[in-house]
């Protein structure tokens, strides 16, 4: 009866030391988690807040735009201006180059 017993106890301690173990995993993220959330605001205050942009503007059919759309490395998004000077501005840009522009009022036969 009690080589049983003992044969049954030590059948159940590695899923008792399993159990454990979860434990201990779920309290130390709960812990990360609850540090986080308390420094969350200090980290968001330290992010620079982009301003709003005074060069974007509305294109019927495409969106929201930024930048001069006439320059040939505009990326013609709401987001970027371009590649080469992503945070701009346009005005007086050394790497500005006209594209030309199709004219819309002109038919092919």
């Amino acid at each position: 009866m009690l080589k049983t017993l003992l044969v049954i106890a030590i059948g159940f301690l590695p899923s008792l030391f399993s159990l454990w173990v979860i434990h201990k995993t779920h309290l130390r993220s709960r812990l990360r988690i609850r540090q986080v959330t308390i420094n969350f605001p200090a980290m968001h205050e330290r992010q620079s807040v982009r301003p709003v942009e005074s060069d974007r503007y509305y294109l019927e059919g495409v969106g929201y735009l930024i930048g001069d759309i006439s320059c040939k490395f505009n990326a013609r998004s709401g987001y970027i201006r371009c590649a080469i000077n992503p945070d701009g501005p346009c005005n007086g840009c050394r790497h500005y180059e006209s594209k030309e522009l199709r004219g819309g009022t002109e038919k092919k036969a």
